[in-house]
């Protein structure tokens, strides 16, 4: 749904998934995203995470999965992103993740887009790579940043939903949620003041202890702090 999740979960899989050439497009990637997307129709496979800046007038041959993670916040967007795949006679798949209190936007979309859609079950014994996000985060304060901007893009993305009556921020569990995000502690926001949240256990180190890979960063991070003080 944001540029931030695009960037944070594109770090996250290339951690993750080894071997596979993964690449991340969206809006504000300007000059670099006609090299990407050319760099990736030439793969003779790969995944590109993306937002909605690749869901039309884009041709690439053979996509035989289109992954939607974020419900696209208009009903026209999600057949648009499934057209990536199953072009010109091509045979693909597509699938949205839905939370259980979502499941109405089924319906909306099969009334009006005349899209039906079957129900996927989940998979069993799926490995918990979670720990191993936190850790990335704990190693490296680039990918703990990245984490706490996409946590907070999309809680505003969500928020603004053009289907606000299916998609009701209020229903959020925003525990559940910074759990998926493998955030450290909880981000300041104003849509999260005042709010408890028995559910998510924080980290006990100090997140500001944590240094950036890159030495560059950091030593003006370290700068920044010594002027604060």
């Amino acid at each position: 749904s944001t540029c931030a999740c695009v960037e944070y979960y594109g770090k996250a899989l290339e951690s993750l998934i080894k071997q596979v050439k993964i690449m991340s497009i969206h809006g504000k990637m300007k000059h670099k995203r006609n090299k990407i997307f050319t760099e990736f129709r030439k793969l003779p496979g790969g995944i590109l995470v993306c937002t909605d800046v690749m869901a039309r007038g884009i041709d690439i041959p053979e996509v035989h999965w289109v992954l939607q993670y974020d419900p696209p916040s208009s009903a026209s967007a999600f057949v648009h992103r499934c057209g990536r795949t199953a072009r010109i006679g091509h045979v693909g798949s597509a699938l949205v993740f839905l939370l259980p209190m979502e499941e109405s936007y089924i319906n909306f979309l099969s009334i009006n887009q005349k899209c039906p859609m079957q129900e996927m079950k989940p998979q069993a014994n799926v490995l918990d790579l979670l720990p191993k996000l936190q850790s990335l985060a704990l190693a490296d304060r680039a990918v703990f940043e990245k984490g706490m901007k996409a946590f907070v893009s999309y809680v505003q993305a969500y928020a603004k939903h053009e289907c606000n009556l299916i998609f009701r921020i209020k229903d959020l569990d925003f525990a559940s949620l910074a759990k998926g995000f493998a955030l450290l502690k909880m981000p300041k926001m104003p849509e999260l003041r005042g709010k408890c949240f028995p559910d998510f256990t924080p980290v006990t180190v100090n997140t500001d202890s944590i240094s950036f890979k890159d030495k560059n960063r950091e030593k003006q991070r370290q700068k920044q702090l010594e002027q604060q003080r």
